[in-house]
């Protein structure tokens, strides 16, 4: 079996890609010219190309069997908000279109919990949580929802593709790293002073690459699947992590009315110096939220299961050690 797998560069293309090939799969991946290739291990056929190419987007996914589209722009800033529509809505048509065109038995589609509505009452929501367009926080969450609304209209059409629905991904091989990597990397560092209150669902992305198989060998065509993990606090996270790197917790709770005026500052700068923020105004109005999340779904229909959020945060503290993201003091016991 032949898959083409989009962003096996990024941090879930990449444990996509190394759990396909640990499979027996062979694997083709449309790698954009000039992308950081460190994470592309084994053996692999590599196509270049862009998403929004749709002839290379053609030869990539020529006599392939199954479609993984795994690339996504990630980011919860850019200065150019445009890129994120242009790569996660526009890229997407392009490359299941080409897909079912050229007679793709089965297609997976990583979207994002970032769609799904979120429960007032801070309960864990689900795939069946009310959201709508106006409801999505920032031009990430928007481009997101708006390409798996073409998805689901595209599967009813007749498009053979399961949707997954990662939460927050944690573990090795995230080389940006993605906004939650900096978050553990940021802490495991001592970078954290303080915090707000908000909550995360908190997978590996090991599980949630081998939800990823799962979903095409057991998924039903149009539906969609959460691949999460734990729900934990924020502040549970940094006393996990503290405890991981034999640090002190951060005690300072800040509230979001203090955070979100930090944030529009950081945003000014960062778009009239033309560097990057780690602060967001997306990021802290989400914040204001507790993003929990049930995989019961994916468990009972596909035998999707995750391993404690220890071993996810531990992996990704070994994993940033190990490339001189961090010093090279060994964890804590």
């Amino acid at each position: 079996m032949r898959a083409l797998v989009t962003g096996a560069t990024g941090f879930v293309g990449s444990a996509v890609t190394h759990a396909l090939i640990a499979d027996g799969w062979h694997v083709r991946t449309l790698v954009r010219p000039g992308s950081d290739g460190r994470n592309l291990e084994g053996p692999l056929e590599v196509v270049p190309g862009d998403l929004r190419d749709v002839h290379a987007v053609e030869a990539a996914v020529d006599n392939c069997d199954a479609l993984f589209h795994v690339a996504a722009d990630y980011r919860l800033w850019a200065p150019d908000s445009r890129e994120l529509y242009r790569t996660n809505v526009e890229g997407t048509k392009n490359v299941l279109t080409a897909a079912w065109n050229a007679g793709v038995q089965r297609m997976v589609y990583t979207s994002s919990v970032a769609t799904l509505g979120l429960r007032e009452d801070g309960k864990p929501a689900n795939e069946e949580t009310p959201s709508t367009l106006d409801g999505m926080v920032g031009h990430y969450k928007r481009s997101k929802f708006m390409a798996e609304q073409w998805v689901r209209e595209s599967a009813a059409a007749g498009m053979p593709v399961v949707i997954v629905n990662p939460s927050t991904p944690i573990g090795p091989r995230d080389r940006k790293p993605t906004p939650t990597g900096r978050v553990v990397l940021d802490a495991a560092a001592g970078r954290t002073p303080a915090y707000v209150d908000t909550g995360l669902n908190i997978v590996h992305v090991d599980d949630v690459a081998r939800g990823h198989l799962l979903a095409f060998e057991r998924g039903r065509v149009g539906e969609r699947y959460v691949l999460g993990g734990t729900d934990m606090s924020l502040r549970d996270v940094l006393v996990e992590i503290a405890s991981i790197v034999g640090r002190r917790p951060p005690r300072v709770r800040l509230p979001h009315a203090l955070v979100l005026p930090l944030a529009h500052v950081a945003e000014t700068f960062a778009r009239l110096s033309g560097g990057e923020t780690r602060i967001t105004v997306d990021g802290v109005r989400m914040s204001r939220h507790y993003m929990y999340f049930s995989s019961d779904k994916a468990g009972r229909e596909l035998g999707y299961h995750w391993r404690p959020a220890r071993q996810a945060l531990e992996d990704a503290i070994t994993w940033f050690r190990n490339h001189s993201y961090l010093d090279a003091r060994p964890l804590a016991g």
